[in-house]
């Protein structure tokens, strides 16, 4: 095993996660959840695991009273839960993205009355046209329209009422304006209209992140929380996701080949408790099923221990049968990309965004995506709770043997 710090002779072999390290950002785009080759973002479990679970401690942006659930019990709250599945209506707002097609599939799968709504030209860089997206729905209500546009959701999404909104809205860059249009404004415009419709529930994908907020899109994802907690007439399930698995594969590909594992520091400086999109998914639509999540705070990991990234590519190496080469990059290398954008962005806003791309990729270089103890001032993995049938294991065999279609990372890269 050796450690060496960015060769030049190994940048022609380096993908462009990898080169991002050593040649400051040329073309960055952000996701909110965390890095292919920095380990996560971002970013379930059976029900009784939240009894079973350690509290944990929220920021103090969560600290207040929260709803009582025992009040929502009543009235027409519990009315759509008493009846049949089809005859529940479910609009999913961000439908095609990343993690919105798995929920918008599993929910039909279990026989609600889905709308999955969505842009006209959808998925990564708008590729995806109205036909296939009907396609890869069926079963569901498929209706097309503009989340940034009250009147778009009103006369498409919810031109009939509906019982539960699930949202899966993300901003695709993490970029600043970007994360307060999307993670904050299209957010509470789908809330807002689903309460003059009468909608009861609304469940919310939102991030592990945010319990630790340094971020612009984690900022906006607070605010919405705050906004959904305080909302009249509707209850919630928030869910903190920990990192995705296709977070975690940017450099399979590279290890199978025997080039180094990168990482920064000693491998060591953050873990994470991935899960699968699948098992995510499930979650979700137990949200809408379960009475033990409403008005509820809920972080969660995949099923088995909290991985580094030093451990991630030492089982990806035995897998791929190679010597371990690691690359340890300095995380001062990330506080210098950021300082010269910073300071370029005074003559220069447009690469204001390029600043805050670092600041996203230091971030999960560096904190865990795990649950936080305000009062240890620590990542807890144990108070991290588990959900799922899908292990990290299990993902790294599969891909190491099957390769990565449908885990390509698209907008949703960091660099």
């Amino acid at each position: 095993m050796s450690h060496t710090v960015l060769p030049s002779q190994h940048l022609q072999n380096l993908n462009p996660t990898q080169r991002c390290l050593h040649i400051p950002f040329r073309r960055c785009t952000a996701k909110l959840h965390c890095s292919s080759s920095l380990h996560a973002h971002l970013e379930i479990h059976a029900p009784r695991l939240f009894q079973d679970q350690p509290q944990v401690l929220h920021n103090r942006q969560h600290s207040r009273k929260r709803k009582s659930p025992v009040q929502c019990q009543a009235g027409t709250q519990s009315d759509y839960r008493t009846r049949s599945k089809q005859d529940v209506r479910i609009v999913v707002a961000g439908s095609t993205g990343y993690i919105g097609k798995y929920v918008t599939k599993e929910l039909i799968k279990r026989g609600y009355n889905v709308v999955a709504f969505a842009r006209e030209k959808s998925g990564v860089g708008g590729k995806q046209s109205t036909e296939q997206t009907q396609k890869d729905f069926k079963g569901a209500d498929v209706r097309f329209g503009d989340v940034s546009s009250k009147d778009s959701l009103r006369n498409s999404a919810f031109s009939e009422p509906a019982d539960v909104v699930v949202s899966c809205l993300a901003s695709r860059t993490g970029g600043k304006k970007d994360s307060w249009a999307i993670d904050y404004q299209a957010t509470l415009n789908t809330l807002e209209v689903a309460q003059e419709t009468g909608a009861k529930h609304f469940v919310l994908l939102s991030a592990i992140c945010v319990q630790k907020p340094l971020l612009e899109f984690q900022h906006a994802k607070l605010k919405f929380e705050q906004a959904l907690q305080s909302a009249q007439g509707i209850t919630y399930s928030i869910v903190r996701p920990t990192a995705f698995f296709k977070s975690l594969a940017g450099q399979v590909e590279n290890v199978k080949k025997g080039f180094p594992y990168i990482m920064f520091g000693d491998g060591h400086l953050a873990s994470c408790k991935p899960i699968s999109e699948a098992d995510l998914a499930s979650f979700m639509a137990d949200c809408v099923e379960d009475q033990d999540k409403v008005n509820q705070v809920l972080p969660i990991g995949g099923p088995g221990r909290a991985w580094s990234a030093k451990e991630q590519g030492q089982y990806l190496f035995k897998l791929a049968g190679k010597k371990e080469r690691f690359i340890s990059a300095p995380v001062g290398l990330m506080d210098g990309i950021i300082t010269l954008f910073d300071g370029l962005t005074r003559f220069f806003p447009g690469l204001e965004d390029s600043a805050e791309f670092g600041r996203i990729g230091r971030y999960y270089a560096t904190e865990s995506m795990l649950a936080w103890d305000d009062k240890q001032q620590k990542y807890v993995a144990d108070a991290t709770p588990s959900y799922g049938k899908e292990s990290l294991e299990q993902f790294f065999e599969r891909v190491m043997k099957e390769g990565l279609a449908g885990q390509e990372l698209g907008d949703a890269a960091i660099f």
